[in-house]
């Protein structure tokens, strides 16, 4: 087994594709090629996360946050963020990291935390718009369903809770090649009249590649015509936060009891809200203050997440705004993705950290 082998996987999971712009994601040290010995799961990877990985064999450190954020000048050893790296790389460690890869897919931070509140009806908050692609394309009859096939095999017509979706209409094409063509149907230097269905199909923008090679190696035809369009539709399966219900509504206190609890956080910061019970809960793990109006938009009785200012909770009165802590709104996610790789790759030893990485004491 091989580090590409769980990277891979991590990567079926939480699609790196989709990561915003300011990330730093994806294998920070270390060879895909190298032989794996061990995963040591991690919300942040520092040294003493390093230490534990040498530890117990484990050679690769998958880690929500990336330790190595913005460009590094040099290698001494000389800040948290270098101590880590430098030990990594002298004991042949590999980092991975997932961050807003797994933040924005379905199942990622902001699931896991509706989750262990036990909400029901859960959606993503803040849905990625415009990023549904199209493929039209034109094909002869005889060949209609083997080209469908290879673009359904190449994961074409899946979204969301469907697959092998498509929709074909019947027509005629006409072509006429030069003396330099070898048509497949039909004759060069004459005008050919051929029964084509067109097939318009839907795929996510990762599989762009394999959807238009699996298009050009199952078309019969030397010239394949097709056209990629990007919709509007907002695409529920990737985005960031989360909306829910709880079973039965919560008098204020008692919601905020129940989240200091779940979080297992010192304080829970909130907002003077008007909101008496609450009912709808919109989530977000990490720093999720631009998201307040997005959970004001959708009904939301109560936002849970971290990092609000002082003047982010003046827009807490008709919703219970609730600071957890950054790390405390994030500690789930080391479990989902330890029981994520646990279920992937039984016969290695997958570890979750004990190591203390959170920098924030209540007193």
């Amino acid at each position: 087994m091989k580090i590409k082998d769980v990277i891979s996987h991590l990567e079926v999971l939480a699609p790196r594709f989709y990561v915003e712009d300011f990330d730093n994601t994806g294998l920070l040290t270390g060879e895909k090629t190298t032989d794996l010995t061990g995963i040591l799961v991690t919300l942040d990877c520092l040294e003493n996360v390093v230490d534990e990985a040498i530890e117990n064999n484990c050679n690769l450190i998958v880690s929500f946050h990336p330790i190595i954020f913005s460009g590094l000048k040099h290698l001494q050893p000389n800040d948290y963020v270098r101590k880590a790296v430098v030990k990594a790389i002298k004991n042949d460690i590999a980092i991975y990291a997932t961050h807003t890869a797994l933040d924005l897919a379905k199942g990622g931070v902001s699931y896991r935390m509706a989750q262990e509140m036990g909400l029901n009806n859960v959606k993503t908050l803040i849905p990625k718009s415009q990023l549904i692609k199209k493929l039209v394309t034109y094909i002869p009859n005889d060949h209609f369903e083997k080209v469908k096939e290879a673009l359904f095999t190449a994961g074409a017509g899946a979204l969301g809770n469907y697959s092998e979706c498509s929709f074909s209409i019947d027509g005629q094409g006409t072509f006429r090649g030069n003396e330099r063509s070898n048509p497949q149907l039909g004759e060069a230097l004459k005008r050919s009249t051929v029964q084509e269905k067109a097939l318009s199909i839907t795929f996510l923008p990762h599989l762009e590649a394999a959807v238009k090679a699996a298009l050009i190696n199952s078309h019969p035809y030397e010239e394949v015509s097709f056209e990629i369009s990007t919709l509007e539709n907002n695409y529920q399966n990737i985005g960031m936060g989360v909306i829910g219900e709880l079973p039965k509504a919560l008098e204020t206190e008692d919601f905020l009891k129940k989240t200091k609890s779940v979080f297992k956080t010192g304080v829970v910061r909130s907002s003077l809200s008007r909101k008496r019970t609450i009912k709808k809960v919109a989530l977000l793990g990490g720093s999720g203050a631009f998201a307040i109006k997005h959970a004001l938009q959708s009904g939301a009785d109560a936002y849970i997440t971290a990092d609000l200012k002082y003047h982010d909770f003046f827009q807490g009165q008709d919703l219970l705004l609730c600071d957890v802590g950054h790390y405390e709104s994030e500690q789930f996610t080391k479990n989902l993705l330890h029981e994520y790789l646990k279920e992937k790759f039984s016969n290695f030893a997958v570890l979750c950290a004990q190591a203390r990485t959170n920098p924030v004491n209540y007193f």
